[in-house]
């Protein structure tokens, strides 16, 4: 089922108030365009936002990304101003864009990942799940197969792009390239593991997780 429409806000950890848009499924490149008009002009009397959506089908090349070719495929593959190598959106996978203005909660990009890999796997550890993350690629993981991706860009001093956490998504487009730029990187999914919470649950425990790190 789509991520259904939906607005509310959370508080972070600092008392911080966060306005929560779930979007439903949305573009990739509209999407971005939007990210970054939003992180030029943010400022720090605005409250900060986490997007919450589903794209339609596609391959997205981080700057980092090196790999010019993909088997054949009728899927689009678009440029990504996020940071890293080359991954796959589509349906049944949660996407998590964290748009928040870095300094009101002191902390850096590097910050930024671990809040968002441990949001993850606190997740999955209350679920009886064991997760992990690696330092050689951001991420987290499940048996040694990459079930959470991460990508980020700052401008302005304020974040864009984030997380994708794979729930019950068709993982077959995986097969067509070297996720993240790690040749036979295995790819997993929630659904793969006996997971107990529907869509909503899954994404509103996410949202906790993570802005209690805030």
């Amino acid at each position: 089922m789509p991520i259904q429409p939906k607005q509310y806000q959370l508080a972070s950890k600092s008392g911080h108030q966060i306005d929560v848009r779930q979007l439903g499924e949305r573009d990739y490149l509209s999407t971005q365009s939007e990210m970054q008009t939003f992180a030029e002009s943010h400022t720090a009397q605005e409250r900060d936002q986490i997007w919450v959506l589903e794209h339609p089908r596609v391959y997205t090349q981080g700057t980092a990304c090196q790999q010019s070719t993909l088997l054949p495929c009728d899927i689009a593959v678009v440029k990504s101003d996020r940071g890293g190598q080359i991954t796959y959106h589509g349906p049944g996978q949660i996407v998590m864009y964290p748009l928040l203005h870095l300094k009101r909660y002191g902390i850096g990009v590097k910050s930024l990942v671990a809040n968002l890999e441990q949001a993850v796997i606190t997740l999955l550890e209350k679920q009886g799940l064991a997760a992990e993350r690696r330092d050689d690629a951001p991420g987290v993981y499940v048996d040694q197969a990459k079930i959470a991706a991460l990508g980020l860009r700052i401008k302005r001093g304020n974040s864009y792009h984030g997380l994708s956490l794979n729930l019950d998504m068709d993982l077959a487009p995986f097969s067509n390239i070297d996720p993240c730029g790690y040749q036979g990187l295995k790819v997993t999914r929630l659904s793969d593991h006996g997971w107990p919470l529907d869509q909503q649950e899954t994404i509103e425990n996410l949202l906790k997780n993570f802005t209690s790190l805030l």
